[in-house]
């Protein structure tokens, strides 16, 4: 997966950020066309308020900016990424030979599943102009009528989007359609033999899966910076410790040569005292002796 860098994400904003202006301002003059027309043809439609026709128009430019921009993202991506533009490539050639083995029918569903969304805001405003169409015959007031198909707009297309969330769903448990379990080597077995089951998503339209990359990606640098800090971290607790190891060492060596002095001055002391001792008994001694002579010397005397 390829991360990009602030100046191709600031790129590739920018491309989006064009491609739904131009989605935008297409869809708006569309919309008003529309409602211009409309506004000839049919009676229904003129006995709508002016805000509700702005309304209708804001949401054909809206819709159409939202889908303009993200197939502008999508073709940004594709043209910039040249892994990506060969597998769409390759893909493409792919669908174009199983296209020619499908039935009409199967082909009327695929489009239909692909054009998911754009089928849904139709079918919205399909329902609310028959929705008025039916109500406007009843006697009611204006707004009154307008309420009553808004809310069965409303009620058709919420259970359109039912319906395409409950097939979305059931392809989702059963690993069919988009959504497809596949069983894979375990990257962390070491001895590469045990397979785990993964569950694959597969693109509708080329880069349909292109937030997921994103979100990978901004994780991927996320956890990097993380890492990057935890170990600036931990090699600044290392540098403590052995800065504290280091005073402890210091420490210890002083504490060591002041009772190695501690010992040597007593062990002197004791060495001085032994040298008095025998310094007393020397001198001890000579007296003794000086006592023999002078008792020698009386004996002499004594004989004499």
């Amino acid at each position: 997966m390829k991360v990009l860098t602030k100046e191709e994400e600031q790129l590739h904003y920018n491309a989006t950020i064009k491609g739904g202006i131009v989605g935008g301002v297409i869809g708006t003059a569309l919309g008003t066309a529309g409602a211009i027309v409309a506004s000839r043809q049919i009676h229904g439609f003129r006995a709508l308020t002016i805000p509700f026709r702005a309304f209708l128009v804001a949401s054909t430019g809206t819709f159409a900016s939202v889908i303009a921009a993200d197939r502008a993202s999508n073709s940004y991506d594709i043209e910039h990424n040249p892994q990506k533009k060969q597998e769409v490539e390759r893909e493409r050639e792919r669908e174009r030979l199983l296209e020619s083995n499908k039935t009409m029918l199967q082909r009327s569903r695929e489009w239909a599943e692909q054009n998911r969304y754009p089928i849904i805001f139709g079918f919205w405003i399909a329902s609310m102009v028959g929705s008025f169409a039916i109500v406007n015959k009843q006697p009611l007031s204006a707004s009154q009528k307008i309420v009553q198909a808004r809310i069965y707009a409303q009620g058709s297309t919420l259970a359109v989007l039912l319906a395409s969330f409950a097939v979305e769903a059931n392809d989702a448990t059963n690993g069919v359609g988009r959504w497809e379990t596949i069983k894979i080597l375990d990257p962390n077995d070491p001895t590469h033999k045990h397979f785990i089951e993964k569950k694959i998503h597969h693109e509708r339209y080329a880069g349909e899966d292109q937030w997921r990359e994103m979100v990978e990606a901004e994780e991927e640098r996320i956890a990097s910076r993380k890492a990057a800090e935890s170990a600036k971290h931990h090699e600044g607790e290392a540098a403590r410790k052995s800065s504290k190891s280091k005073q402890h060492e210091g420490e210890a060596a002083k504490k060591e040569s002041k009772e190695a002095k501690q010992h040597d001055g007593e062990a002197a002391k004791k060495d001085d005292k032994a040298k008095q001792h025998e310094d007393k008994a020397g001198k001890k001694e000579d007296k003794a002796e000086q006592h023999d002579d002078a008792a020698a010397k009386k004996d002499d005397k004594a004989a004499q």
